[in-house]
């Protein structure tokens, strides 16, 4: 079947929503006024029940069918980016050096798009969570709403999640089974030698020759440590020192970040990265302080609900629309966390050409709307009705 012709209807609507978010953006877990706008509205729909504050500011509302059953969890996040905006749009953001560039927004909007649909019907047994998270840019909300009971709560026996992709034509989706998005951890290193005269290298420990031979090493981790079928990216985002053109610096610093999408592949990145920047310094003298920070974890969809959310997908925009087995991204989702407290599937949505996320040129696709309620609405009354 196509698009629902009550989510077509809806579009204008759900649209005025998004670009009101859009307008007002807000950061990770301070979104006081986009989670006072989405319970606002979970309530003028007739949501049972609309609980506030979980994971600091996160926001669920509690749907019951029309018989007894089970509860899945339909997952939206809520915060925008510290960028400026540059789209030029009419809703372009109001507020300078925040803007919603990874389409958070659209995907606030069309879940309580979902809501509203879900509320008027309630064409199935059980309950369903409409889930909306603060902070997945880097504040780990999923992981906060988890640790605040939210799955016990709710009794939440499967959870799903949707993001938009830039570059898939509207209309489409996208999913795998298994790691779809990496695990995502970071590093600083600061590097202790001696530092001196420019001219007299001889007599000092030179941090930035040191701290060089780490960065080009630490390549050797993809190219020579890891089994060439499995993925590994260690991407060094920042080098600083010193300050003058005849002066080597005492110190020298750099950090960023590794990517891997599996927990074999994780153990190892972070074993041969420690013993590459220890052995390199001491090999000339200097001392290495290491601070290696474990992120998101890897974002793995689970078999069996996976092939639900492909059947409910291709119901939506037919089989030829959907791409079952795209591969894998380095990217990371914080929405990790609640796969790993519960079985579920996290898909992508097609947001057409646009520019791509975190750009300060991107902005949600709204034609993207209605295929995304879509699916929200029939994976739920699927889900609860079979």
């Amino acid at each position: 079947m196509p698009i629902l012709n009550r989510a077509a209807e809806l579009q204008g609507e759900v649209t005025e929503w998004r670009r009101h978010i859009h307008a007002h953006p807000e950061l990770l877990y301070a979104v006081e006024n986009t989670a006072a706008f989405v319970a606002e509205k979970l309530r003028a729909f007739g949501v049972d029940e609309v609980v506030t504050g979980i994971g600091r500011t996160g926001v669920v509302g509690l749907i019951r069918g029309k018989g007894e059953g089970r509860t899945i969890g339909l997952r939206a996040d809520m915060d925008a980016l510290p960028l400026t905006e540059i789209t030029g749009k009419p809703y372009a953001s109001q507020t300078p050096g925040k803007m919603h560039a990874c389409g958070h927004d659209g995907h606030t909007a069309m879940l309580l798009g979902a809501a509203k649909y879900l509320a008027e019907n309630r064409n199935f047994n059980g309950n369903i969570a409409v889930i909306f998270q603060p902070a997945e840019e880097g504040g780990a909300g999923g992981d906060a709403m988890v640790k605040d009971g939210m799955m016990e709560r709710f009794q939440i026996a499967e959870v799903y999640g949707m993001h938009n992709m830039p570059g898939l034509p509207v209309g489409h989706f996208a999913i795998r089974k298994g790691a779809i998005m990496a695990a995502t951890d970071e590093f600083t290193v600061s590097i202790k030698g001696l530092g001196g005269h420019a001219a007299m290298p001889h007599k000092t420990i030179d941090p930035i020759a040191i701290g060089a031979q780490i960065v080009s090493n630490l390549q050797l981790i993809a190219s020579r440590s890891a089994n060439p079928l499995k993925s590994v990216v260690v991407s060094v985002t920042t080098f600083n020192a010193g300050n003058a053109h005849n002066v080597i610096p005492n110190d020298a610093s750099f950090a960023g970040t590794v990517r891997t999408l599996d927990p074999e592949m994780r153990d190892l990145a972070e074993q041969r990265f420690k013993q590459i920047v220890t052995g390199i310094a001491t090999s000339h003298g200097a001392e290495a302080e290491i601070e290696f920070h474990r992120n998101y974890p890897v974002t793995f969809n689970h078999a069996d609900e996976t092939d639900h959310a492909i059947a409910v997908a291709e119901e939506i925009a037919g089989a030829g629309n959907v791409i079952p087995n795209i591969d894998p991204m380095m990217g990371g989702e914080d929405f990790s966390y609640m796969l790993l407290a519960r079985p579920g599937a996290f898909i992508f949505v097609g947001n057409g050409d646009s520019a791509g996320l975190h750009n300060p040129a991107y902005d949600f696709n709204d034609e993207a709307i209605a295929h995304g309620i879509s699916y929200w609405v029939r994976l739920a009354e699927q889900r609860l009705n079979a």
